[in-house]
C-alpha cells in the first residue's frame, strides 16, 4: 500500500497547513542586481519594500516566507500572487503575514483561522516556517 503525503496534518478534527522554504541569498542579490526595481515591486508589496530597505538577508527571508506560505496553502505559484501574501512585523517585532485576494480566499476556504510564521537568515541562507491553524468556534 502507497500513502500519499501532503503538507496537511490532521489532529482530531482539525487541520493543520505546514509549509517550509528555504532560499540563498544569493539568489535575490541576482534578482535585484539583473531586474532591480522591476523584480521589488513584482514580489514585494510597498511597506515590505520600504521595510527591508534593500537588505538582501531581509528579502529573502520574506522570499522564503511567501513561497512557505503556498507551500501551506498547496497551492503553486500560478495559484497566488506573489503580493497577495505580506510580511510585516506585527507586537514586539514578530513576523505577521497578511493575506490578500486569492490568498486570503484559499486560507478560508481551507478553514485557517490564523497561520503563524517564523524567519531566520544566516550566512548564506533566509528560511520560513509557516503553519496554518483551524478555525475555533
Amino acid at each position: 500500500m502507497c500513502q500519499q503525503h501532503t503538507n496537511q496534518a490532521v489532529l482530531g478534527d482539525l487541520m493543520h497547513c505546514v509549509g517550509v522554504d528555504i532560499v540563498e541569498i544569493a539568489r535575490i542579490e541576482g534578482a535585484v542586481r539583473r531586474w532591480g526595481e522591476h523584480f521589488l515591486h513584482h514580489v514585494y508589496t510597498p511597506r515590505e519594500v520600504e521595510l527591508c530597505h534593500h537588505r538582501l538577508a531581509y528579502l529573502a527571508a520574506r522570499f522564503a516566507a511567501k513561497e512557505a506560505v503556498m507551500k501551506a496553502l498547496g497551492v503553486g505559484f500560478t495559484g497566488i500572487g506573489w503580493r497577495e501574501v505580506e510580511i510585516l512585523p506585527g507586537l514586539g517585532g514578530k513576523p505577521s503575514i497578511c493575506l490578500y485576494g486569492r490568498a486570503q480566499s484559499r486560507a478560508r476556504e481551507l478553514g485557517l483561522g490564523e497561520i503563524t510564521i517564523s524567519l531566520s537568515h544566516s550566512g548564506d541562507y533566509a528560511i520560513a516556517c509557516v503553519v496554518g491553524f483551524p478555525m475555533t468556534d
